[in-house]
This record gives C-alpha cells, sequence and structure tokens, in this order.
C-alpha cells in the first residue's frame, strides 16, 4: 500500500533529523558585526571547534565580538565548565578601550559571578591577570585577544598573537573567568546564549 504524501512527508522529516542527529559536531565560521569568527582554532595541538559567539554591548555600544571555541559541543554553563580538553575564548574590539577600564569591567564581572570564599583561592591569579591590561594599555579597534586553556599548562593569553602575562595554573580560575559571560550574572544577557550556541 502506497504512504499518502503527508505520511511521507512526515517520515522524511524524522529521517531527516536522525541523520543530522548522528551526524558529527561541526561548527561554521559566523560574520558578527562585521567581524569574521573563524570556525576552528588549534590549542595544545587539537582543533577546537566553535560553540558560539556573540556581541559584548553596553548600553546601546557595542564593544567587542566575543567566541567560544571547545572540543564538543556544549549549550549549558555547566558543561563549558566541565568540559575536559583545550579551551579558548576570544574577544576582537569594535571600538578602542584602554587597558585599565577593560581590566575593571573583567574585575567587575568577576567579583558578580563569585563569591568571596572562590576568589580568596585565586588571589594571585587575580592579580597577575589584572596587570594583563595595565601591561597591554588600549585595546584598540581590530585587536584580538585570546586565552587558552592548556590542560597541565594553565591560561595562556595572547594579544593579537603575541603572548601577554603569565601562565594562570588553576583551570578553576579559568572558569571563573568564563562566568563573566556565562555565570548567573553575565556581563551581557544576550551574549550568554550567543556564546551557548544561540542567536547571535
Amino acid at each position: 500500500m502506497s504512504l499518502c504524501p503527508s505520511r511521507l512527508s512526515r517520515r522524511t522529516l524524522v529521517a531527516a533529523g536522525l541523520l543530522a542527529a548522528a551526524l558529527p559536531w561541526t561548527a561554521q565560521a559566523v560574520e558578527v558585526a562585521g567581524v569574521n569568527v573563524e570556525p576552528t582554532a588549534k590549542v595544545a595541538g587539537k582543533e577546537l571547534k566553535l560553540n558560539g559567539a556573540g556581541i559584548r554591548t553596553r548600553v546601546i555600544v557595542k564593544v567587542y565580538v566575543m567566541g567560544l571555541y571547545l572540543t564538543e559541543k556544549q549549550t549549558t554553563p555547566a558543561g563549558v565548565f566541565e568540559s575536559q580538553g583545550p579551551r579558548r575564548f576570544s574577544i576582537t574590539m569594535l571600538r578602542e578601550v584602554t587597558g585599565e577600564d577593560f581590566g575593571q569591567a573583567f574585575m567587575a564581572g568577576i567579583t558578580a559571578n563569585t563569591d568571596k570564599a572562590e576568589r580568596s583561592k585565586f588571589v594571585n591569579q587575580l592579580g597577575a591577570f589584572g596587570e594583563v591590561f595595565v601591561n597591554v594599555g588600549s585595546m584598540k579597534k581590530g585587536d584580538t585577544l585570546t586565552a587558552d586553556w592548556v590542560p597541565g599548562t594553565g591560561m595562556v593569553m595572547a594579544v593579537n598573537g603575541k603572548t601577554v602575562g603569565e601562565t594562570l595554573p588553576d583551570i578553576g580560575f579559568y572558569n571563573a573567568v568564563l562566568k563573566i559571560w556565562l555565570g548567573e550574572k553575565p556581563v551581557d544577557t544576550s551574549l550568554k546564549p550567543a556564546l551557548l550556541g544561540g542567536k547571535t
């Protein structure tokens, strides 16, 4: 007995859905506010895929474009924090910001999303993290900051491909930094879902 078109259409859609679910996760390049966010990044010899990307907006001013790279797709903050292997987040500036302002904004984001006991574990790393922005000076439009988590080494930061600051060894601190955008009080409520693979 032949299938009716509507029943055939439903079966086709179901089959397509099952096929899509069975395929490996494939990251695709995206353009955000004129910035081409690469689909992959190589960290510690492993190829990471773009988990999500979006714009950090302050009031109505677009400040930077951010991308998050992981070994496997994650759609929740907990999944990102527990992710195994190397990671990267990248920030490409859409306007000039002084290193002091940038560092203060990051510190405020960490403070808002961690408690005093958690921060007390990372006093030295917080200090070293803040010094990075003081030493870098202004971040100009088009400049890119990357922060890589390298298992067995720590958090390695670079500006326009040049390593800056010291290596910060604690994965807990790397997660504390990620909470600036993925914590319960993210600096931008629209950027958080974008980094988790939602719409930019």
